[in-house]
């Protein structure tokens, strides 16, 4: 990977639409945006990101029809909702969200800069604007091979593409493969709020144009990486290649990165198959959702991931050991202090192996599993080196620590999960932490005064499951 700038990484990621909660399958996509972008920080790299958000489609204009909601009222929910979600996984923002609806004047003027190039025409019947397939060379070929011999005009055919993108195949225009640009007015569907008067006519944009004319306006022409679900490469990335390239007659985008599925037993998670989970629904504590980072960010992008009990269980599994370890460390560094003199350490040189191993993951298509295992060797040396009951390596325990804290600068695992709205409002009016937790804090309290680090851990353990966190105070009280 050779970025347009040197040490500079401009991306593009797909948003969500903002018609209803973000499901756990979403958030895999904006969980390996995060590691993507993590790892370019990680090697050097200045990463300027742009994430869109849909707020004009099919979809919220009839969920806005269906509650009697505007459209801004609808979208700005769903998309405050999106931002807290993000925040509780510890995604690092990106530079802008930018709206649809923010950004007609862009989407109007590539249109016509499409028209110009002969790739854009107005069905005069409707008064909508489509792109014609057929003029474009290369069309469907950089991400799917897309076999245009075989895409016919026939009722058949027709149903086909109708499942890959229902509402862009029912119109009358010149070629059976065309899609919508520009969706004009239609009474008997459209809103007020969800219509504009330009200089195509009245109407809407269609889906695909959006994220083209924002990735111009934002970052260019021509982008390093663009980000999104598998399910994404055709029709929605084809037709983004086919108008960002037709306009302005430069390569679009140098590296695409698609993410597999997150499945509910043998299916795809999705809205449509109505088997989805909202983030908070699925993780209700905050031990679940630094669960479902975990097992997200350490498994390979590109494959398939199984939402399960199993899987959920031994992500917790597996943070409730580091924490383990990492509040030991901490405990050590707070009393013993740090020291520089990492070469004076027996374990100088396994941990750096390890260090080594990581890095080369990361540089191999984001091999997450191999970076995990790698992690995990960090772990197992602070373990082995805790069992001993005296003349503790501190020097070769600080430099554990500072391993895993290194290695979580692409993990992002290790941090507080931010309570939700409904949590937040549930404290509001609570009168304080019950007996039971109180007295669980206390015992905890005496366990860390009495150096039984193992009965600490599991107190903490035990108030983190009744919904509570416990944050140790240097010089305080917990």
């Amino acid at each position: 990977f050779v970025p347009l700038q040197e040490k500079k990484v401009k991306i593009y990621s797909c948003g969500p639409t903002v018609y209803d909660s973000a499901h756990v399958g979403n958030f895999r996509a904006f969980l390996t945006y995060d590691v993507v972008k993590r790892a370019l920080l990680y090697f050097g790299y200045d990463v300027d990101h742009i994430c869109n958000l849909t707020d004009i489609d099919d979809k919220i204009i009839k969920r806005c029809n269906e509650e009697q909601r505007s459209l801004k009222d609808l979208t700005n929910e769903f998309a405050e909702k999106f931002m807290q979600d993000l925040h509780a996984l510890n995604i690092i923002p990106a530079r802008e969200y930018p709206r649809a609806t923010d950004h007609i004047e862009e989407m109007v003027q590539m249109i016509l800069d499409l028209e110009k190039s002969g790739l854009a025409y107005k069905a005069e019947a409707e008064d909508s604007w489509y792109f014609n397939v057929e003029k474009k060379d290369g069309y469907g070929q950089q991400l799917v091979k897309l076999d245009v011999d075989a895409m016919r005009k026939t009722s058949t055919a027709g149903a086909q593409r109708g499942a890959l993108d229902a509402d862009e195949y029912d119109a009358d225009k010149v070629g059976a493969r065309d899609f919508a640009l520009w969706k004009a007015f239609k009474p008997d569907f459209d809103r007020d709020d969800a219509v504009w008067d330009t200089r195509l006519g009245k109407g809407r944009p269609g889906w695909h144009l959006e994220c083209s004319a924002m990735a111009k306006k934002y970052l260019g022409e021509t982008i390093d990486i663009h980000c999104g679900g598998v399910d994404l490469k055709f029709p929605h990335h084809e037709n983004e290649i086919a108008q960002s390239e037709g306009a302005n007659n430069v390569k679009f985008c140098n590296c695409w990165i698609h993410n597999g599925f997150v499945n509910i037993g043998d299916e795809k998670m999705s809205k449509s198959k109505g088997n989805f989970l909202t983030l908070r629904g699925a993780c209700p504590k905050a031990v679940d959702v630094r669960a479902y980072r975990y097992l997200v960010v350490s498994s390979q992008y590109r494959n398939p991931l199984s939402f399960t009990d199993a899987a959920m269980k031994a992500s917790k599994n597996a943070l409730k050991r580091m924490d383990k370890v990492m509040s030991k460390l901490e405990e050590i560094m707070s009393n013993e202090g740090d020291s520089n003199d990492k070469m004076e350490s027996p374990l100088y040189s396994e941990v750096e192996k390890h260090i080594q191993n990581f890095e080369l993951a990361l540089l191999d298509d984001l091999s997450m599993p191999r970076a995990a295992a790698s992690l995990f060797g960090v772990v197992k040396v602070a373990e082995r080196e805790l069992k001993k009951e005296e003349n503790l390596d501190v020097t070769g325990l600080a430099l554990v620590k500072r391993a895993i804290e290194q290695m979580d600068k692409v993990f992002g695992i290790f941090y507080e999960v931010p309570m939700s709205a409904e949590e937040n409002e549930i404290e509001k009016s609570d009168v304080g932490v019950p007996d039971d937790v109180m007295k669980l804090v206390k015992a905890r309290a005496d366990a860390k005064e009495k150096k039984e680090w193992d009965l600490a851990d599991d107190l903490r353990t035990r108030i983190t499951e009744l919904g509570f966190a416990v944050k140790d105070v240097k010089g305080g009280t917990p």
